[in-house]
C-alpha cells in the first residue's frame, strides 16, 4: 500500500535539506498518515481508512460519506 492519503489523495514532497553551510541534500516530505477507524452512518458500520491528520480535522466540518464521494471512494468495497 502506498503512502498516500485515502480521502484527500496527499502524498510525499521532494524537498531539499539546507545546511548551515548552504549545501543541499535531496530529502523526501512524508505525509502525516494515520489510520483511523470512522463511524459510517449510511453504512452503518465503522470503516478503517488511512487517512493524512490534515483530512481529520476537515472530517469534523465534513460528513464521511461528502468527502468520500468528492474523493471517488466506494465505502462499501472498504
Amino acid at each position: 500500500m502506498s503512502r498516500r492519503c485515502q480521502l484527500t489523495g496527499k502524498k510525499a514532497n521532494n524537498a531539499m535539506a539546507v545546511s548551515h553551510s548552504h549545501r543541499r541534500t535531496k530529502k523526501l516530505q512524508e505525509v502525516n498518515l494515520q489510520v483511523k477507524r470512522i463511524w459510517w452512518e449510511g453504512g452503518k458500520r465503522w470503516v478503517k481508512l488511512r487517512i493524512s491528520t490534515k483530512a481529520i480535522k476537515t472530517l469534523e466540518n465534513k460528513s464521511l460519506e461528502a468527502f468520500a464521494k468528492e474523493a471517488g471512494i466506494d465505502l462499501s468495497r472498504l
